[in-house]
């Protein structure tokens, strides 16, 4: 049953401003994020829990979904996972108190934008909310092509001439980067930062691990390691 009582709306700002949706089982946490989304500028709506943020998420249209992992009815990776079947699924932005890179790397595959953990900054996470807005303004192009390579960006998936290939959601950003630098390489460290817009230590092998997993998907000679400079796309 939907906590009616923490999913109300939390104040009425100016008609247009966005509506965020605060999932956190945490009360004070929950009740201290909406505060400051609608000293900002925002709507926010609270929902005490994953279930019930599911029904928000079903009755209304969000620009933006703040969601907590560790919840005791559903957790914010099944959550993320229900989402991924909604067409227009909103940016999601993850505040958890789970600081692991495995956990951060499952949510962005699993759809997420950004991740944020606990204990945090108000400025930081306000800063995050209005950067994730903004991403989503930029109505992005149905496909991304470089040279034989073609992109669908909803379904992300890639085809470089065999037929369609299913990407993880980091898959797709790591190739995305890739295809927009077509003929130059990319450092790990860059392609780090842009794919996740998360805090991953320099020393992490993500970018390595994705790297691997798209050779095997599409093809050995479709990226290219350039030594002492990063990774190439080579179609």
């Amino acid at each position: 049953m939907t906590d009616t009582r923490a999913a109300r709306p939390a104040a009425s700002p100016p008609p247009g401003a966005p509506r965020i949706l605060v999932v956190d089982d945490e009360r004070e946490i929950r009740e201290l994020i909406g505060r400051a989304l609608v000293a900002a500028g925002f709507h926010a709506d609270l929902a005490a829990g994953g279930a019930a943020g599911l029904e928000m998420v079903a009755r209304r249209d969000y620009g933006l979904i703040v969601l907590d992992l560790v919840m005791p009815d559903l957790d914010g990776r099944a959550v993320l996972a229900r989402l991924q079947a909604i067409r227009n699924v909103p940016a999601v932005l993850v505040l958890s108190c789970m600081d692991d890179v495995a956990t951060r790397v499952s949510c962005l595959e699993l759809g997420a934008r950004d991740y944020l953990t606990k204990p945090f900054s108000l400025a930081e996470f306000l800063a995050r909310v209005r950067a994730r807005l903004r991403d989503d303004s930029r109505q992005p192009a149905e496909t991304i092509r470089a040279g034989d390579l073609i992109l669908d960006v909803w379904r992300l998936m890639a085809d470089i001439g065999n037929g369609p290939v299913s990407l993880t959601k980091l898959e797709f950003l790591l190739l995305r980067e890739l295809a927009e630098h077509l003929g130059r390489p990319l450092p790990t460290e860059e392609l780090l930062a842009s794919i996740s817009g998360l805090n991953f230590d320099p020393g992490s092998n993500v970018v390595d691990m994705c790297v691997r997993r798209l050779r095997s998907k599409l093809g050995f000679g479709l990226i290219k390691t350039v030594r002492g400079a990063g990774y190439q796309l080579t179609c």
